[in-house]
């Protein structure tokens, strides 16, 4: 079984995220950067897969440099290697063209399974999946919660608002799993040092044959055209009480309609 994991590098959503005003795209040079969490979820339910049925964890990631933290991360898990698709061309790309760059990645790996978080915390698009789908002409299952591989197919659960779905597809395809599928394992210090010898293949567009033209912000197909920081928090209103507090809070939850 040849499993690929999706990974991207994000900035982390718990510290202060912005645009570089240079050309309005996510400033990702000085942000703490983290592996996208959702990810962690796939690269775990792929290492599952690997253990009931033998086979290969592959990660690949579109980024710069400095994306090979986050490849490390998925090797110090137990995935056994890595591609790491990085030219400055892709800079500023939409979801279509990293479609295509990713796909054009996958044509070169043999795989069975293609597994990927949901979403990224720095896009909530979720529209990879289906985008990867209909380049590489193979069905995908979105949002699982519940994931088994058998007889040549895949089969899941997604989550709904009265229960699940049953889905099924036939192999090869591509799954998107949220963060109820399982629970990630921490690396341990053995696989960290493990991950240091494990092999990372690095591709540039010329190497997947995409035009490097065809990428990046000037041919997107979303831009971001303005932005603004976030406006100070107000003082708020205060309530002194001279015996009638609780009538001044209560008028002024009722005057928010909280109450």
């Amino acid at each position: 079984m040849n499993i690929v994991v999706l990974v991207k590098q994000v900035p982390d959503s718990g510290t202060q995220r912005s645009l570089d005003p240079s050309d309005n795209t996510v400033a990702r040079a000085t942000a703490d950067n983290v592996i996208n969490e959702i990810d962690e979820y796939a690269i775990e339910e792929a290492l599952q897969v690997k253990d009931a049925q033998g086979g290969e964890v592959t990660v690949l990631t579109v980024g710069p440099g400095s994306a090979t933290d986050a490849i490390r991360k998925a090797l110090s898990m137990g995935a056994d290697k890595a591609v790491h698709v990085s030219d400055d061309a892709i800079h500023g790309s939409c979801a279509i063209q990293t479609s295509a760059v990713l796909a054009a990645a996958l044509q070169q790996m043999q795989y069975d399974l293609v597994l990927m978080g949901a979403t990224s915390t720095d896009g909530q698009m979720g529209v990879m999946p289906a985008l990867l789908s209909e380049r590489l002409g193979i069905p995908q299952v979105s949002g699982a919660r519940k994931l088994t591989v058998a007889d040549g197919k895949v089969q899941v659960e997604r989550q709904t608002d009265g229960g699940y779905w049953a889905l099924e597809a036939p192999l090869p395809a591509i799954v998107s799993t949220w963060d109820t599928i399982n629970e990630p394992r921490y690396p341990s210090f053995k696989g960290i040092m493990a991950a240091k010898k494990k092999p990372v293949e690095s591709k540039s567009l010329a190497d997947l044959g995409v035009d490097a033209s065809s990428v990046g912000l000037a041919t997107a197909t979303s831009q971001v055209v303005d932005f603004a920081g976030r406006p100070p928090k107000g003082e708020g209103v205060k309530v002194t009480d001279e015996g009638n507090g609780a009538q001044e809070l209560v008028g002024f939850l009722a005057s928010q309609k909280l109450v």
